[in-house]
């Protein structure tokens, strides 16, 4: 029902999407999520769709592996625990703002040129003791610092002007976008601006999964591999040392993952098998068991992904139901596993 070229831009449309999870309360479904979710095999078809994989979206944090990709190809030289947390939606950690640091001392700036907006630590153990500190919101404590101290290194390598690096027609956020069109494989349908103010750019589920794969798939050495080692080997530094899409890095071996506000989550194994999930409705409650459905029908050993179940639902205090995805997202047999 819904088919695109790669080669065009995903359509702006109210997505048609589909139950992609159940509230199930004492046997009885109390409240159902929908979403979107693609599952792409090795050779990069589609293997599994539910919804519309297909109309533009915004994939917001699930876009920085390739924001992170355009930067290595344009010359950032970094890699290791720095290049995770250049594509990091991070938790505020002492560590991922000793980084960011880190950053913008190689660039030889400072905090103040950054043009992210000022915010507490996401993590809420983290934000609790700055408030409990006196601490007040800070550049470098927001999420996106390490990816926005990246963009400044990475003008200051090529000579670009750093008071406009979050200009759409800055050569910065033009060569972003010339990335993003060649990894997903899609013209661009939109431009916004995202939470954090830097440009993003609209996919479709669809593009987003094979884009990941692309990075997952690329040779070593190239801009591509060294992004996916990078995040895959210091999960905690794109994340959080507490976070669901570290863990899940950690669960699963070879596996590079994402997530982005308003339900996004991308993931993506070495051999190419891909899911792209979006809960129409933003909730991560949906957004985890879902992408574990998503990668146990792609054949990753369930075992590995039990933890990522979803979350109970309680009723006195004690369990009485789940978030469960719907039946279509219950592994079939033959997939390869990992």
């Amino acid at each position: 029902m819904f088919s695109s070229s790669p080669a065009d831009a995903p359509l702006v449309r109210e997505p048609v999407h589909a139950p992609v999870a159940h509230l199930i309360r004492g046997g009885i479904v109390e409240g159902i999520h929908y979403g979107s979710v693609v599952v792409l095999g090795a050779d990069g078809e589609v293997r599994l769709q539910i919804g519309d994989i297909e109309a533009a979206f915004y994939p917001r944090s699930a876009i920085k592996p390739l924001q992170a990709v355009a930067m290595a190809r344009a010359g950032l030289p970094l890699d290791g625990e720095l290049l995770s947390l250049t594509a990091a939606s991070h938790s505020g950690e002492e560590r991922h703002l000793a980084g960011a640091r880190r950053i913008l001392d190689l660039a030889g700036l400072t905090e103040d040129q950054l043009r992210n907006v000022p915010d507490m630590p996401f993590d809420p153990v983290v934000r609790d003791a700055w408030v409990r500190e006196g601490r007040l919101p800070s550049r470098l404590a927001q999420n996106c610092s390490g990816k926005h101290a990246a963009m400044l290194y990475t003008c200051v390598l090529n000579g670009w002007p750093l008071e406009t690096y979050l200009d759409p027609a800055h050569p910065l956020q033009q060569a972003i976008a010339e990335i993003v069109e060649d990894l997903t494989g899609q013209d661009i349908a939109r431009v916004t601006v995202d939470g954090c103010g830097a440009p993003l750019f609209s996919l479709s589920l669809h593009g987003l999964a094979r884009a990941t794969a692309r990075i997952t798939t690329a040779a070593p050495g190239t801009p591509e591999a060294r992004v996916a080692d990078a995040m895959r080997e210091h999960a905690e530094m794109a994340s959080g040392s507490g976070r669901d899409v570290a863990a899940l890095m950690r669960a699963v071996p070879g596996l590079l993952s994402k997530d982005g506000f308003e339900g996004v989550q991308v993931a993506a194994l070495a051999d190419g098998r891909a899911v792209a999930v979006k809960i129409a409705d933003g909730a991560n409650r949906a957004r985890v068991p879902v992408t574990a459905a998503a990668l146990a029908w792609a054949g990753v050993d369930p075992e590995l992904l039990t933890e990522f179940a979803g979350e109970p639902l309680l009723g006195g205090g004690r369990e009485v139901g789940r978030v469960r995805p719907v039946r279509s997202l219950e592994p079939v047999g033959g997939a390869a596993r990992a």
